[in-house]
């Protein structure tokens, strides 16, 4: 009966886990990365962009984003939509040719790969007589013209692929058709190029990589027109009338040709060399002409320009990485009016100018915006914005934006059919350059909002160039810096590293690397203001320490103009300038409290005065005294460890062996042992939960901070009190006293050390919370005030929740005596390195949930442990266990959700969900079925058909609706 009721619960409890949790990978955030290739559908509003990995994203209004990913594990280097279709042909770098198509599918749009082909020769041909090097999509939409390394043209049948053999133009008919001058079979090796004409479709124009074009028939099968080009081709584009042909080439100029009329050669009209290099790329839409490239090599080799010339005004935008591809978007129902906008897509970000308002200016973009447009150095998510503080930001923001153009987002396809987020929340992200972004990132996208800079604060000689969009007037060329990524920052010390935001009152806490601890509050209007720096020892006298790293930001003395926004009133500068690396906020007791290598403080930040300075070395602490650029003895300690275990346990193998041989007793065993090891350095002692040494470096690293009013003197009293724990597994217990409301601004704020606990295995401590009577963690700071949670049950007794990298271990209050402990990590060798507290809904009842800790370890591992009860719920696989900097950007939300960043893609963050309720999940829709081919019936099917995992298929948010198909 005993074991009939153990099951019952356990079933019991296993239906609730299946309500309360479910691992899902949502949403991509940021900008794709390295992109390949690029195509733009008129007819769809349909942006695409390939990527070396393989990936396939497509783009339309805000909101409606597509992703296919190729079998292959080969780089996208083409992308071409079918005229007038819903269909796009992907060339991958190893030859093969690849069909996609958006399909409705019980009432969604999804993106599936519906055929592939590669090109295949005679026997024996060499594999450059089908390496595909052009392709042209006919406007008939069912012909593929491949153009190839060989120089031949294969015609293939879409989406069949079906090869057309009587239709292939070879190389020798080419060659047969052009008079015996043209310069020899070799001139006509490398298609370059393939444009059809765009008022005869039976004429498609050859351009190959030696200068020479060709316009051939496609029902004569014979050339009518030959272009006698003699440098070598780098692009063509053939004018709207169909009466030229516009050239550029590797000489640096581009060259005008006359094809209308009578004659088989046609005559060069223009020749022009703007800058004197070649230019890479040429496009003609009146009153337009762009031609991307053609920078002198020697003077200006390392820019990455596009020149857009209109009458006399002539620009060189200067973009700060590698041009990939362009286009031009145009006015009217049928997209043949004035062009309205140039959309760049370059290595790390997209770029759109709006052509029609004066001064060409940029229109911002509401997605693929880079994340990494500088390092991202921390991040910190806040959930449940209030509404107040979420307009003050928006609106902040808002006025930094007035540079940017007022024209809408020139891409519309298909309708964002998702529902408004049901709360506001947002993504803090702390670059090195000493800015913090603020992102919308409420829905299925990542809106950025507003940005801080920390910089003005300090003396650095990263002074802002106000006019770095501005060309100089008469520099030639005439450059002007254009996007926003910017990889570089002229002092390091401004990094950020830590950022606190707390909801309810607007005010913000940001800790950066040489030890800079600015409080900040959200102001309306612009204030000019000194900030005044407190400094905070955090030696307290300690001899024998020397820091040999960078030294503190210089604070400027004058006042400093802030505008609208989050405006710097009190500074903390930690002695020596080490990284900030644990930092919390109470801005209910209006305190802040901050954590380096060397100890921890606490600051009044309403009284501007330090209330705590702790510090936490020891004498073996040497390196952290180093500063972050010195780690050279850090590998050496290392190594010479290493020999001393290996010496070590060499040393007690021969003990062992010689006290066998010679029969002693246990007691002279022991004794001849002690002996032995007194002579010796030992290294610690391994278990199943590593001891760590009291010797290992940075032991006093303070890891996490945190705030609680609990019991800490006595069960019957309970006092606000600050927890700090460190790297070498001790954790610290300050009592602090605070003054009556109405004397807070004169009294001091005193603290008064109350508890000390050290763990035995020394494990790092990455997480300490309180539980209340009812063993729920405790509120945050106002919370309650807000009545947006009960208050903390004080009747029960607290207990300690002290979370290592090894295990979780809870302690009562106020003895802290050990409760009980999870050894989560104690065999297979893994460690907790982020950990967040959540709310966890039932999917079934709106009035059940459970808190409980996310935890993520080493090995990429998510874990959901249960509280008060500190048992295992669930495990997930999340993140690749190499992806060492992933992991460490891991962060967490209230709700059961996070995201992190990848470690071969900066410019990327992916979102995930652990709870069944709070899943941020992307809405797919169409308003129109393809009818070229049957849907699919179920997931398995489409998933076969498409060559993936089901995990990888597609998501969207979108209702598209193409125009149909001639």
């Amino acid at each position: 009966m005993k074991r009939f009721r153990r099951h019952g619960q356990e079933s019991h409890r296993d239906r609730i886990k299946q309500e309360l949790y479910g691992f899902n990978k949502t949403v991509e955030h940021g900008f794709p990365h390295q992109p390949s290739a690029l195509v733009f559908s008129p007819s769809l509003q349909l942006l695409a962009i390939g990527t070396r990995s393989g990936a396939i994203k497509l783009y339309g209004a805000p909101g409606v984003e597509f992703m296919g990913l190729h079998d292959e594990n080969a780089a996208v280097t083409q992308v071409h939509f079918l005229p007038q279709q819903v269909d796009l042909v992907t060339l991958l770098d190893d030859n093969s040719l690849h069909m996609w198509t958006l399909r409705a599918h019980q009432g969604v749009s999804e993106l599936l790969e519906i055929g592939r082909f590669t090109l295949t020769g005679p026997p024996g041909a060499s594999p450059s007589v089908t390496r595909v090097t052009a392709v042209l999509t006919h406007s008939s939409g069912d012909l593929l013209f491949l153009g190839t390394e060989g120089g031949h043209v294969f015609v293939v049948e879409v989406p069949g692929f079906r090869e057309l053999e009587e239709r292939n133009i070879s190389l020798e008919n080419v060659t047969n058709s052009l008079p015996e001058d043209y310069g020899g079979r070799r001139s006509l090796e490398h298609v370059e190029s393939l444009q059809e004409n765009p008022v005869n479709p039976r004429q498609v124009l050859i351009g190959y990589g030696r200068g020479i074009m060709v316009i051939w028939d496609l029902e004569r099968q014979s050339a009518v027109k030959h272009i006698p080009a003699t440098q070598q081709l780098e692009s063509v584009w053939w004018t709207e009338d169909g009466g030229h042909v516009l050239s550029s080439h590797s000489d640096g100029s581009y060259c005008r040709w006359m094809v209308a009329g009578e004659g088989t050669q046609s005559e060069q009209e223009k020749s022009e060399v703007p800058y004197g290099e070649g230019a890479s790329q040429v496009n003609v839409l009146p009153p337009f002409l762009f031609l991307s490239g053609g920078m002198p090599r020697a003077s200006y080799g390392d820019r990455h320009c596009i020149s857009v010339i209109h009458s006399k005004t002539h620009v060189a935008l200067d973009f700060t990485s590698r041009i990939i591809d362009f286009f031009v978007i145009r006015d009217g129902p049928d997209h043949t009016g004035d062009p309205s906008a140039l959309v760049v897509l370059v290595e790390e970000e997209l770029v759109v100018i709006d052509l029609q308002t004066e001064g060409w200016p940029v229109i911002q973009t509401p997605y693929l915006v880079p994340l990494h447009c500088s390092a991202i150095t921390c991040s910190h998510h806040v959930s449940a914005i209030p509404l107040k503080l979420w307009e003050k930001v928006l609106s902040a923001g808002a006025l930094q934006n007035t540079h940017y153009s007022k024209k809408p987002w020139p891409i519309t396809g298909g309708q964002n059919l998702s529902p408004d987020a049901p709360q506001r929340d947002l993504l803090l992200t702390g670059h090195e350059d000493g800015t913090v972004r603020f992102w919308d990132a409420s829905g299925v996208c990542l809106y950025p909002m507003y940005k801080l800079s920390t910089a003005g604060v300090f003396l650095t000689d990263a002074e802002p160039n106000d006019n770095m969009n501005q060309c100089t007037e008469g520099e030639w060329p005439p450059f002007r810096k254009v996007g926003c990524f910017d990889p570089y920052s002229d002092d390091p010390r401004l990094g950020v590293q830590k950022i606190h935001l707390c909801k309810y009152s607007g005010y913000l806490t940001v800790a950066g690397t040489a030890g800079q601890i600015l409080v900040l509050e959200l102001n309306d209007e612009a204030a000019e203001q000194t900030v005044e720096a407190t400094v905070a020892d955090l030696l307290q006298g300690q001899e024998g320490f020397r820091w040999k790293g960078h030294t503190r930001l210089e604070v400027k003395e004058e006042p400093v103009r802030f505008p609208p926004g989050f405006q710097p009133f009190a500074l903390v500068q930690c002695q020596p300038p080490a990284v900030v690396t644990a930092l919390t906020l109470h801005s209910e007791w209006k305190l802040v409290t901050f954590g380096t290598s060397h100890g921890f403080g606490l600051y009044d930040y309403q009284q501007k005065s330090n209330v705590l300075v702790r510090c936490t070395l020891n004498p073996s602490d040497q390196l952290a005294m180093e500063g972050p650029l010195s780690r050279v003895k850090s590998i050496k300690k290392s190594l010479r460890q290493s020999f001393r275990r290996i010496r070590r346990s060499r040393v007690n193998n021969q003990i062992i062996i010689f006290l066998y041989k010679k029969n002693m007793t246990v007691q002279e065993a022991n004794a001849r042992l002690e002996a032995e090891l007194a002579e010796m350095e030992l290294a610690p002692v391994q278990r199943k939960i590593e001891a760590r040494s009291s010797d290992d470096s940075f032991t006093g690293l303070v890891r996490t901070l945190y705030f609680a009013d609990t019991f800490l003197s006595d069960s019957s009293h309970h006092t606000p009190s600050l927890w700090a724990g460190t790297n070498g597994g001790s954790v610290f217990a300050y009592q602090l006293r605070l003054p009556p409301v109405e004397r807070r601004a004169e009294d001091p704020v005193s603290a008064h050390p109350a508890k000390e606990i050290q763990l035995m295995h020394r494990a790092p401590i990455v997480g300490i919370v309180v539980l209340d009577g009812h063993g729920s963690p405790l509120p945050e700071p106002l919370e309650v005030a807000h009545d947006l949670a009960r208050s903390a049950d004080m009747q029960g007794c607290h207990q300690l929740l002290v979370i290592s990298e090894e295990q979780f271990k809870v302690f009562t209050l106020p003895k802290v005596s050990a409760k009980m402990k999870l050894k989560l990590t104690a065999i297979d060798g893994s460690r907790v390195r982020r950990v967040g507290v959540a709310w966890f809904g039932s999917s079934r009842s709106e009035d059940y949930g459970e808190s409980g800790l996310t935890v993520l370890t080493n090995q990429g591992d998510l874990h959901v442990v249960s509280l008060p009860g500190v048992k295992l719920q669930v495990q997930y696989p999340c993140i690749r266990r190499e992806d060492v900097s992933g992991i460490a950007s891991c962060v967490f939300t209230k709700h059961g959700q996070g995201r992190a960043r990848d470690n071969h893609t900066f410019d990327l963050s992916q979102a995930f969900s652990i709870s069944c309720v709070q899943l941020l999940s992307p809405l797919q829709s169409s308003a129109r079925r393809v009818m070229e081919h049957a849907l699919l019936n179920d997931e398995s099917e489409m998933c076969s058909l498409w060559g993936i995992e089901p995990a990888t298929l597609m998501f969207a948010t979108a209702m598209i609706s193409p125009a149909e198909p001639h």
